[in-house]
């Protein structure tokens, strides 16, 4: 099926849209679950003061911890996915806000539990763990627990920001809001007469296929003018978000707030410094990748809106039913039953493949724990799109695994490990794709996209990752923020990155408004660029050496995935052969640009020579 012409959700089929009665049956389940957690809630709230009896009692509240994380987990999912495929809904906004104000309350009546736990003392919580076979699941957690110890406020304090909880989420909440329901994106109508409607979609879509300069031009100006028009609430807005995390990093005795973000996975702040700079000094091949692409494609000035047009004239589409089968036969490496599993996911409505009007933008995969992950996209049948689908798919193939291997308290994977399950699921699909073909034309537009992702993945995301470091420093040192600072900021980086290779469009100072991962997710963004380092060298490892090596090199990546969140994440790396503490990872990454854009140049040479 091609992609529907309608934006109107009714008229799309159903196969291609979540089925929410997986999670529950009707809003009266949900609410019956509601009743139910509160009631829990006040249960936990009552274990206060009874730790120190004994390892039955830690076992009793661990436990009842795991009863309400699993029931968060639907409550969440429950209201929060129905919203996103229409941000218009106020009705399921409202029972969203009612979640996360019971969630509140429970983060109020759980904030007892870890100053009480350290105030038992490792010496006998650590003789519990060894003697009480039910504190098995809870090891890792309650070891975390006590690593954090200095950062850990007393009852009372942990109590006082727990009543901060749901006021922290207010800047997410107005920046979504603000960019999903109230914005108005303006109708262009292109050199072909096509009239496109400048929303993500319309927007991203119009780069990756107008050939005409003008018309990506004019998509460029209209998308980006209006999150310009509105940059002082957005200002207002980033400023908020920054002054909550060093309130947070300054109360939980932090000396920056990258330290406090880094902190909850025990990665060293040294780590997130070397990816920034060594990314900082290997910004050749990016630039010289640029020029390419300005000369294949003929442009005096070269502009980043230019930056997604594929360099060869491709008129094919990719519809989504039949890049299901392609993405599956991409993934064969990894196993029969691994396959087996995507398979099943592909056909169980977990799935929202198209835009709609009022749907959110972009794509990821969210897991719900004891159901599995259900999966969002914007699919537009472009390449692009392709290697959008196989990128979610990872991380849902990854939640699968963990979901069915780990137990409740150890199944929630980090971020920093996120990213590997899907950058390995694209370079699958890449070399899948190559293998298929002899066509120069085409294998020049794959190995174009292997070079993007790089662009995309690892050069994009550590200057978003530096732009962060450097907003957040400004609050830490009582520098203002407003619109024009932070414009300064970012054009600074485009400059440090892009040099003389891009004009500096001064619409592109705004892009910081459009943003979502600054307002809703700090120093998140540089977990892509160390994910696809580390994917770079587990694929390697797959798929190079004797069939003994590979073999096991497959197995101890599948172990990745299943581990979940049972440890450390740079030692759950390692133990895949990663370590991410060594430059040369990175730089790695930036050695193999350089030669992508090298064979880049040498196809170009052949299709000349050849027409």
């Amino acid at each position: 099926m091609a992609k529907p012409d309608t934006m109107n959700r009714d008229e799309i089929a159903e196969d291609y849209k979540w089925d929410f009665s997986q999670i529950y049956p009707n809003w009266e389940a949900w609410e019956a679950d509601m009743a139910v957690l509160d009631g829990l809630i006040d249960d936990y709230a009552a274990l206060q003061g009874t730790l120190a009896s004994g390892p039955e009692a830690l076992v009793r509240a661990s436990e009842l911890s795991d009863d309400i994380g699993r029931l968060q987990f639907k409550l969440y999912r429950y209201p929060q996915l129905q919203r996103d495929v229409d941000t218009r809904n106020t009705e399921i906004s409202g029972r969203f806000q009612r979640v996360t104000a019971l969630f509140a309350k429970l983060g109020t009546a759980a904030s007892w539990f870890t100053p009480e736990l350290l105030e038992v003392g490792y010496g006998t919580v650590g003789e519990w763990l060894n003697s009480e076979p039910k504190l098995a699941p809870y090891r890792f957690p309650i070891e975390e627990a006590f690593r954090q110890a200095e950062h850990t406020l007393d009852a009372d304090g942990e109590r006082l920001m727990s009543y901060s909880s749901q006021f922290s989420g207010t800047p997410r909440t107005i920046y979504q809001e603000l960019s999903t329901s109230d914005i108005d994106f303006p109708e262009v109508e292109l050199s072909t007469g096509e009239k496109v409607k400048l929303s993500y979609g319309g927007y991203s879509r119009t780069l990756n296929t107008a050939r005409n300069q003008a018309d990506r031009q004019a998509a460029f100006e209209g998308h980006y003018e209006t999150y310009a028009a509105n940059r002082n609430t957005y200002a207002a807005i980033y400023n908020a978000s920054l002054q909550r995390d060093w309130f947070g990093a300054q109360a939980r005795n932090y000396s920056s707030t990258l330290e406090a973000a880094l902190d909850g996975n025990n990665v060293p702040v040294d780590v997130y410094k070397t990816l920034v700079e060594t990314v900082r000094g290997g910004t050749e091949p990016l630039q010289r990748y640029v020029k390419i692409r300005a000369k294949m494609l003929g442009l005096d000035s070269y502009h980043l809106y230019d930056g997604s047009l594929p360099l060869l004239e491709d008129d094919r589409v990719y519809p989504y039913d039949d890049v299901k089968d392609t993405v599956l036969e991409s993934v064969a490496p990894l196993g029969e039953a691994y396959q087996q599993k995507m398979a099943a996911l592909l056909n169980n409505r977990r799935l929202d493949v198209y835009e709609n009007e009022g749907k959110r933008s972009g794509a990821y995969s969210a897991g719900v724990y004891g159901v599995g992950p259900y999966m969002l996209m914007n699919y537009n049948d472009t390449m692009d799109a392709v290697f959008t689908f196989a990128h979610e798919m990872g991380h849902s193939m990854h939640t699968e695994l963990a979901y069915e291997t780990q137990p409740f308290a150890t199944a929630s994977y980090t971020i920093f490990v996120a990213e590997v399950a899907s950058t390995t699921n694209e370079r699958f699909l890449l070399e899948l794709l190559l293998s298929r073909t002899e066509d120069p034309k085409e294998r020049f537009l794959l190995l174009q996209q292997a070079i993007d992702d790089i662009v995309g993945t690892f050069y994009t995301q550590v200057m978003f990752a530096d732009y962060e470091w450097q907003a957040h420093q400004k609050v830490e040192q009582g520098q203002p923020i407003t619109p024009d600072s932070l414009s300064e900021i970012y054009m600074g980086l485009l400059e440090d990155y892009y040099g003389d290779a891009v004009a500096k469009d001064e619409l592109y100072r705004y892009t910081w408004t459009r943003i979502p991962h600054f307002f809703n997710s700090p120093y998140y963004v540089y977990q892509y660029a160390t994910c696809f380092a580390s994917s770079a060298q587990v694929y390697k490892a797959m798929t190079t050496g004797t069939a003994e090596e590979k073999a096991a090199a497959t197995e101890r990546y599948l172990d990745l995935l299943r581990s979940g969140g049972n440890d450390h994440p740079m030692e759950q790396l390692r133990k895949a052969g990663v370590d991410l503490s060594d430059p040369a990872t990175i730089q790695a990454v930036v050695d193999q640009m350089s030669d992508l854009v090298d064979r880049l140049e040498v196809e170009a040479e052949r299709i000349q020579s050849s027409s």
